[in-house]
């Protein structure tokens, strides 16, 4: 799609042997400016295979009543054009940093610091801060949360969109696990699958699949077929599925079950080929609406008030329920496996944004890599593989945005592990916990993780501690 400045020169788009190009547009009316390369571009994007005379009726169709066509799948963005033209500059980043605040400051790499420092002086933020678990990322570091003016910023959100933690608790004794090592490797085994190529033989039906969204935005309608192959699969990296022991030290009331040790699963994965596809498409939309300097290129963002603004907001609203869909059939999987009941299930996304009130003001909230933990609020932080999690109840601190660490965070990058680490190293480290592992490798080594106690330590103002989860069999990607 080409967006910039208004030129002579449109192009062409082929269909059936026939050219649709900008002199057909102009012929119809279409003003002399880059409305016709935006309606060029949707075409040869959705439209290529139709005929051009059917084409052609259309487009005379939004050019008499561009407001008809507001939100339309192919043609709103060129109605958007017509009547409101979306004006594209480059921007410039403020001398000053908006307020922010950094928790456990000691612990964070430069790096991540300098990148949330440079979020802070777009013309969009408003407020920011950096939880302790944090290390650099693309756009704003892991770890940041960033509030926006009706703005919402693609690698603000992350590519993996509604990447989330699940935590299923069994009325179950911990000791549940004695003497079935076998069993349970073979249920993760067999029931879950990780990584680009791996699907279920067996594909379930969600009612996400039926929303609205995968017949209005055409990008998600053509990543229907994907996303039903990919549900309750998890990706590759540092995603996993694990048994472990719960250890609850302070029940709450509704969970009917008492403070004590139990059985559980716990799953780490998002939204996978549907997610990383809508955060690709809509950051090349952000970065040619919204130049910036090449070092912040990155943080491009894209107006709530402009046909793709909407379009990606509601294209990542529903990415983040095809992921907790796909959590759930993974956790439905292994229930059925095991012929046991769920009690209590803790969940919460940690790469998204939301619409929440910052000084009386509705912003957008980015946490790319950070639990919600406004008050009251539930969410599971793990550690490592070797390491406990953390099942922690929000403190609403407003310093934070109502915001915790997403887990331990990264002390070594993947390169960084595969140039330091070994597989004997790892395998001793696993039996010194007592932990299994299936699949797995060098750059998600227990050791490339900071140390998840200290993590907790710098945000006992954010978050409660309610229990822990300690894993036991772990499955990841190979």
């Amino acid at each position: 799609m080409i967006q910039g400045c208004a030129q002579r020169n449109y192009e062409s788009t082929k269909f059936m042997g026939n050219k649709l190009s900008g002199k057909d547009l102009i012929k119809l009316g279409f003003p002399k400016n880059n409305s016709i390369n935006i309606a060029l571009g949707q075409i040869n994007r959705y439209r290529k295979r139709e005929k051009k005379e059917s084409i052609l009726a259309e487009a005379k169709e939004v050019l008499l009543y561009p407001d008809k066509f507001s939100g339309h799948g192919t043609w709103g963005k060129v109605a958007e054009g017509l009547i409101n033209p979306v004006q594209v500059r480059m921007h410039q980043l403020k001398t000053t940093r908006v307020p922010f605040t950094i928790f456990g400051e000691n612990e964070i790499d430069e790096q991540a610091k300098f990148q949330l420092y440079d979020s802070l002086k777009l013309p969009i933020s408003i407020v920011g801060a950096l939880m302790p678990d944090a290390h650099s990322g693309y756009g704003l570091p892991i770890g940041g949360v960033l509030a926006t003016d009706n703005a919402v910023i693609p690698y603000g959100v992350g590519v993996d969109i509604g990447c989330r933690m699940s935590l299923s608790i069994f009325d179950l004794p911990a000791s549940f696990l004695k003497g079935k090592d076998h069993q349970l490797q073979g249920i993760l085994k067999d029931h879950t699958k990780f990584g680009m190529n791996e699907t279920h033989a067996i594909k379930a039906d969600h009612e996400v699949f039926y929303r609205q969204e995968f017949q209005d935005i055409l990008l998600l309608k053509r990543l229907l077929d994907k996303a039903y192959k990919q549900l309750g699969t998890s990706g590759g990296g540092n995603h996993f599925v694990e048994f472990g022991i719960v250890k609850i030290d302070n029940p709450l009331d509704e969970w009917k079950i008492g403070a004590g040790e139990y059985f559980a699963v716990l799953s780490h994965s998002g939204s996978r080929g549907l997610g990383a596809n809508i955060a690709k498409h809509y950051t090349y939309l952000a970065t040619k609406q919204c130049p910036l300097p090449k070092n912040v290129q990155h943080l491009a963002w894209l107006d709530l008030n402009t046909h793709d603004g909407k379009e990606y907001w509601l294209a990542m609203n529903l990415a983040g329920d095809y992921a907790k869909a796909c959590h759930d059939d993974i956790h439905r999987r292994i229930a059925k496996a095991l012929g046991k009941r769920v009690v209590v299930t803790i969940e919460n996304h940690h790469n998204f944004a939301w619409k929440e009130m910052v000084n009386g003001k509705e912003c957008i909230v980015h946490r790319k890599g950070a639990t919600p933990a406004a008050e009251g609020q539930l969410g599971i932080i793990p550690g490592s593989m070797t390491a406990p999690g953390y099942i922690v109840r929000g403190k609403g601190n407003t310093e934070s945005l109502n915001s915790a660490s997403h887990g331990a965070g990264r002390l070594f990058s993947r390169a960084k592990c595969k140039s330091t680490f070994t597989q004997s190293e790892i395998k001793k480290v696993l039996q010194a916990n007592d932990v299994t592992l299936i699949g797995g490798n060098i750059d998600e080594a227990p050791m490339a993780y900071k140390d998840i106690t200290k993590v907790m330590a710098n945000q006992s103002e954010l978050v409660e501690v309610l229990g822990t989860f300690t894993p036991k069999i772990v499955r990841m990607d190979r």
